[in-house]
């Protein structure tokens, strides 16, 4: 019957620790509410700000370019260097963070206790806490969308997520994060 008890314990301690390793990309978003967005039919690539594009080996800053390009297509832009509506001006910060997750094992004797029948003895139960450090690195790209003529900010993306180590998931992660990131600009797919 106490093992029941535990089961909830031991789910909450399993959600964390699945939540902990798999976090989704974090999206923010703003934009001038007056703009009409429907106006820009062209856009350029302005650069990375800062420099920070160094923090990128060259294979990514294609994949982040790529699907930025898809996802403007898919909003009926065009990407053109020459005469464009819009420019893009891109800037990304990487960080090396920790986790830190704690694991409680609860152990304990069955006994018998007045009020309680059979079940753990509670002068019997210990707790062991285990802690583990995961270190990551996360990446934050900000997409910053200015008009051409008045040189105004009219929309800014904000992406967070973790970075993945191997090659072939961040073929398939910069995408879905970059679709995600551009859900928030304001003309939807067409």
């Amino acid at each position: 019957m106490k093992k029941f008890k535990l089961l909830p314990v031991l789910f909450s301690v399993v959600v964390i620790l699945i939540s902990s390793h798999f976090v989704a990309a974090q999206v923010k978003s703003d934009h001038d509410k007056e703009t009409d967005f429907s106006m820009y039919k062209t856009y350029s690539f302005e650069g990375w700000q800062k420099n920070s594009d160094q923090q990128l080996n060259e294979f990514d800053k294609k994949r982040i370019l790529q699907a930025l390009k898809s996802e403007f297509e898919a909003r009926g832009m065009v990407h053109s260097e020459d005469n464009a509506d819009a420019k893009i001006a891109l800037y990304v910060v990487l960080d090396q963070k920790t986790s830190t997750t704690a694991y409680t094992d609860f152990m304990g004797g069955y006994g018998y206790g007045p009020r309680w029948g059979w079940g753990l003895g509670a002068g019997n139960v210990t707790a062991t806490t285990t802690y583990s450090d995961d270190d990551y690195t996360e990446g934050t790209l900000v997409v910053d969308m200015y008009d051409v003529d008045s040189d105004k900010l009219v929309w800014q993306g904000i992406l967070t997520s973790r970075v993945t180590e191997k090659p072939e998931k961040r073929d398939r992660t910069i995408p879905k994060n970059i679709k995600k990131l551009m859900k928030k600009f304001p003309v939807d797919k067409m």
